[in-house]
């Protein structure tokens, strides 16, 4: 699959939560949660598939808690909850409209 860059770069720029909602079978924000560093992050519990998940979000970057491993941009937080390569990652954010 063949991505334009403009994809690429809007892929790189999208909110965390948006493509946390569109992957996942399940995720709720924690609403108790208190960032220690920076007041933009959110704590997110999600399962996609049978694979649980407690995610950190900031803008477009993630942290997996539980992985202790994170990312940025919507291809790599598809890659790491559906645990795919770019391109089935791409057609993912292809199908789901993002």
């Amino acid at each position: 699959m063949r991505v334009d860059n403009k994809v690429l770069d809007r892929w790189q720029q999208l909110d965390a939560s948006q493509v946390l909602v569109a992957v996942a079978d399940y995720a709720k924000e924690d609403s108790s949660f208190v960032p220690a560093k920076n007041a933009a992050t959110t704590r997110w519990q999600a399962r996609v598939g049978q694979s649980e998940f407690e995610l950190l979000l900031t803008g477009p970057k993630f942290w997996d808690a539980r992985a202790n491993r994170g990312g940025g941009g919507a291809v790599d937080r598809v890659m790491h909850l559906n645990g795919c390569h770019f391109k089935p990652a791409a057609a993912f954010l292809v199908e789901r409209g993002l």
